[in-house]
């Protein structure tokens, strides 16, 4: 037992060492080219895994963190929408150009795979957004700002929920109407806990909040990490999404937090981003390269193929109708780094490509050849959308001035 603790201890070492190191080689490569660190980090689990030097595999313990990691992300994307800057027009485009998404994505599965488990796979991960992934590179640079900052929001707030509810309807293992009122249940009780949000609190708890918010007792992380437990543990219980839990979590103790404690918000999102992106979220992009079947890949010539096709529909099934569907909506020249990043896709794609692979739907070889499709989109996408953007932005500060 002390054995195979130790052993554990020192995986989860070296998954640390990784996480580490990805933001200072991303440092070092600045001055030559622009790498995410999630892709970093991606890759050194590739490197440490089973296909290559074989340091690290996922054992119970590191797949936990893993889990609880993707679970923070998706918490962290749920604070983020602020209903305030989306409801209206953009949240209506952009819910029309996912669905549009939905029907090129289907169909796009249909024609690679046929009437299949494995086309609908595809399909679902042709139709996210990483919103949680892209948040921090759009934040960091002012690109939240302004019309396309709100566009953008919608648009991933859509490719993140979405596919998320999709995939509790169609890959659940529940049949259709049972997964319906299991997701209307589901949807009843968040409702309410949101609308029990809004509502007056206690004034000791308030007075808690605001008060240990600088100091070691820190209620209000212990009440966001409570609630993303609470709702996790929710969707398991019902054998949905987990991911759907921690979603809903995220978007609830937004509206607490914007409600009573409107000047707190930042400073609980700084503190989540400590606890999220500097343990356990850098875990879960590590374990996805851990995870990921590089053998498989290249010992298959058309899985290789697979991996450019596919980032050629993400951007032709998510950011297509995105760029035809934001006209009016930013200016001109942000339309195509809205597609761009509208089109990154990752963490989703690895919960599809788990789910294939332990159903039989996906070959290691395919599940591997989307992944690394979803890496691709994570490397390429923002930059060249962040590049455009901040072009557009320069070219019309000039034309005001």
């Amino acid at each position: 037992m002390e054995g195979d603790a130790a052993q554990t201890l020192g995986m989860l070492l070296l998954i640390l060492m990784a996480a580490f190191l990805a933001p200072l080689v991303t440092d070092r490569l600045a001055a030559f080219v622009v790498v995410p660190s999630v892709v970093l980090e991606i890759v050194f689990g590739i490197v440490l895994g089973p296909s290559l030097l074989g340091l690290v595999r996922e054992t119970e313990t590191v797949a936990m963190l893993a889990d609880l990691g993707l679970a923070l992300l998706m918490f962290m994307a749920g604070y983020e929408v602020d209903f305030a800057r989306i409801r209206g027009r953009p949240l209506r485009r952009a819910a029309l150009a996912w669905l549009c998404s939905v029907a090129l994505g289907m169909g796009t599965g249909w024609a690679l795979f046929g009437a299949s488990q494995t086309a609908l796979i595809i399909g679902l991960a042709l139709i996210t957004t990483a919103l949680g992934t892209v948040l921090p590179i759009l934040r960091d640079s002012g690109g939240l700002e302004g019309a396309f900052g709100a566009r953008f929001m919608a648009s991933g707030t859509m490719g993140e929920f979405g596919p998320i509810v999709l995939i509790t309807l169609l890959l659940s293992g529940y049949r259709p109407l049972e997964a319906t009122l299991l997701l209307v249940g589901f949807f009843v009780l968040a409702g309410l806990s949101a609308w029990r949000a809004t509502r007056p609190p206690s004034e000791r708890l308030t007075r808690l909040i605001r008060a240990t918010l600088g100091s070691s007792t820190q209620v209000a992380v212990r009440l966001c990490i409570l609630v993303i437990v609470l709702f996790v543990w929710l969707a398991a219980s019902l054998r949905l999404d987990a991911l759907l839990g921690a979603f809903a979590a995220g978007i609830i103790v937004r509206l607490m937090f914007t409600t009573h404690h409107p000047g707190s918000v930042e400073r609980v999102e700084s503190k989540m981003d400590a606890v999220g992106f500097g343990f356990l979220i850098p875990v879960f992009f590590v374990v996805t390269g851990v995870r990921f079947d590089l053998s498989a890949l290249l010992a298959d010539p058309v899985a290789l193929l697979l991996v450019p096709l596919l980032l050629a529909a993400f951007l032709v099934v998510r950011g297509g109708p995105e760029y035809l569907l934001s006209r009016g909506d930013v200016p001109g020249r942000q339309r195509l780094p809205l597609a761009l990043f509208s089109a990154t896709a990752l963490p989703l794609i690895a919960v599809l490509a788990t789910i294939g692979t332990d159903t039989g739907a996906l070959d290691g070889a395919t599940a591997a050849a989307l992944l690394g499709a979803g890496v691709l989109s994570v490397l390429v996408l923002p930059q060249v959308g962040g590049a455009l953007l901040r072009r557009s932005r320069t070219a019309a500060g000039e034309a005001e001035r």
